[in-house]
């Protein structure tokens, strides 16, 4: 699709991108939610946007309004999402892992006055707690659940499928796809942080940002007409809902939506059932794979053995190689890791057995995407190149060589954070540099590379720079260890573990045991690591560590 004809009305319009793309795709699949056999084509999805606008508009919700959404991944969540930005007013998503004090705070912050609910998260909200919510609608059932004015919308509603018909005469066709025109920096979704400093904050993002991530997915072919993709990735959070639904419909992809919790058996059916032609995926699926199925490969039986072996390794590493493009579907192009750093040693070993995989780099304040790379031309421990309409730099004296803190700035950047100037002028300077708070490095050509977060990073007494990530992410796999964080504690290193149970269990290791294991473990992590980021002693915890709901551990509830 050429761009600069689909968004001729002005230069970052959105929604004439969904207008052309719409109208275009009319007949393909668009829609299906897996284990259901239902498929919504374009054509059923802009009809059932045109029924969400008349809802609006018998709702009272006007242009520039915002609309809170809590549900899990489903059609009709994409449904009221598209709806909204194309109507002119402003989305804002809630995760539902969000506990209801949380989820009502960011309902009540963003003075959203309509709300989009799954009918048994509703169950644990008050509506009298949400005084700017006119009306509330059930995502599962699209029955009003509740209302300000007594019953004045629900009866209203009862007249919907007349007004429906007077609007459209002659049935709803292509020529009816026309959607609001808003100024590109009108905030088309207001999306809340849930960040590991303990606050959530409600980032601004643009018609203009969202655009700048659609229209670099439409140029660099990540889908394309006809093309398949499961999402599985949480929507309501910036990387799933630019790559898993804005820049799929924009070019008439059939997404197949996954609204189970990922777990890794019944994402792998899902995954071979869908054959997707792209795979966006979080590391942690990765790292899963890798140290449940792969490393038990290699290191013990007869693998082991043949991979000491020259020549020989290449044939084992095939072999798994052929495992895991089957294990993900067959049929993609490549698989994209984001959302968070992947664990050096998983991606050494991709890298070494050819797998095609890639890693972006972003943020919810740029929504998300800052810099991203194919997988033939990505550089291992890159977080690939900044993308053509945004700019980067290293706050450092030698930006290639010594870390200092990634800034960013271009199309794609945030307004701020709403209602909140203090916030959004501790990130975002006066020139439109936005202070990522990540330290790293640059190469000429803008490739990134990530050392970790500013805020985490600890200097040594010899002033050593030390990143806490880097330890982490090999102790994460040692044997034994789930997941681990690293601070300093009275001039020293220690490390707080979660261990591995199930593999503790398995080898019928006792309490006493555990500790007799992280000793090796400990042993084993020093000779790996730098001499000034070696660990004074681990810590073990019995239960997980705390997380956002975007599964980050809240550090900050562990430095005290």
């Amino acid at each position: 699709m050429d761009t600069h004809s689909t968004n001729a009305r002005h230069e970052y319009s959105l929604n004439a991108i969904y207008e052309q793309a719409f109208r275009d795709n009319w007949t393909l699949p668009a829609l299906s939610e897996y284990g259901k056999p239902t498929v919504m084509t374009y054509g059923d999805f802009a009809h059932e946007i045109a029924r969400t606008h008349l809802i609006f508009k018998i709702a009272g919700i006007k242009p520039g309004d915002k609309v809170a959404i809590i549900g899990r991944n489903s059609p009709q969540w994409i449904v009221v999402f598209i709806a909204t930005i194309t109507y002119g007013a402003t989305i804002v998503p809630i995760l539902q892992d969000f506990n209801p004090v949380d989820a009502t705070h960011i309902v009540n912050h963003s003075e959203s006055v309509m709300l989009f609910v799954d009918d048994n998260l509703w169950e644990n909200l008050e509506y009298e707690n949400m005084p700017h919510i006119s009306c509330v609608m059930s995502l599962t059932k699209g029955r009003i659940l509740a209302e300000k004015s007594g019953d004045r919308i629900e009866r209203d509603m009862k007249n919907y499928a007349r007004r429906f018909r007077k609007l459209y005469p002659n049935g709803f066709s292509k020529a009816d796809v026309k959607y609001a025109e808003p100024d590109p920096e009108e905030i088309a979704v207001l999306n809340y942080t849930s960040g590991t400093t303990g606050y959530s904050k409600g980032v601004m993002l643009s018609y203009r940002s969202l655009w700048g991530n659609v229209v670099f997915g439409i140029n660099s072919r990540l889908h394309y007409e006809g093309s398949r993709s499961l999402a599985f990735l949480p929507m309501a959070h910036a990387y799933g809902c630019a790559f898993d639904m804005l820049a799929p419909l924009a070019t008439g992809t059939h997404i197949t939506v996954f609204g189970k919790i990922p777990a890794p058996q019944l994402l792998l059916r899902a995954l071979a059932e869908v054959r997707p032609n792209l795979v966006m995926c979080v590391p942690l699926i990765l790292e899963k794979i890798y140290r449940k199925q792969i490393l038990p490969m290699i290191t013990k039986g007869p693998a082991r053995w043949v991979l000491a072996i020259p020549g020989l390794d290449k044939a084992v590493y095939g072999m798994i190689r052929r495992k895991l493009v089957e294990a993900f579907g067959g049929n993609f192009e490549e698989v994209i890791v984001g959302g968070a750093p992947l664990n050096r040693e998983v991606e050494a070993f991709l890298h070494r057995i050819k797998f095609p995989f890639t890693v972006g780099y972003g943020m919810t304040e740029c929504g998300p995407l800052i810099s991203y790379t194919p997988w033939r031309q990505f550089i291992p421990t890159s977080s690939g190149c900044t993308l053509q309409r945004m700019e980067s730099r290293i706050d450092s004296p030698d930006p290639e060589n010594i870390p200092g803190e990634i800034c960013v700035r271009g199309v794609n950047v945030m307004s701020g954070y709403y209602k909140n100037p203090e916030a959004t002028k501790a990130v975002l300077d006066e020139d439109g540099w936005l202070h990522t708070g990540d330290m790293g490095t640059r190469s000429a050509d803008g490739t990134i590379f990530i050392r970790g977060r500013y805020k985490t990073m600890i200097l040594s007494s010899n002033g050593q720079n030390i990143y806490p990530e880097e330890i982490e992410a090999k102790l994460n796999n040692m044997p034994f260890v789930s997941e681990s964080l690293v601070m300093e504690r009275n001039g020293k290193l220690e490390a707080l573990v979660y261990p591995d149970y199930e593999a503790i269990d398995k080898y019928g290791i006792s309490s006493a045991g555990i500790e007799a294991e992280m000793v090796t473990v400990l042993n084993d992590l020093n000779k790996l690591v730098a001499p000034y980021e070696r660990v004074s002693r681990i810590r073990i915890i019995t239960h997980e560590f705390e997380k956002t709901p975007k599964k980050s551990i809240k550090r900050y509830l562990y430095e005290a």
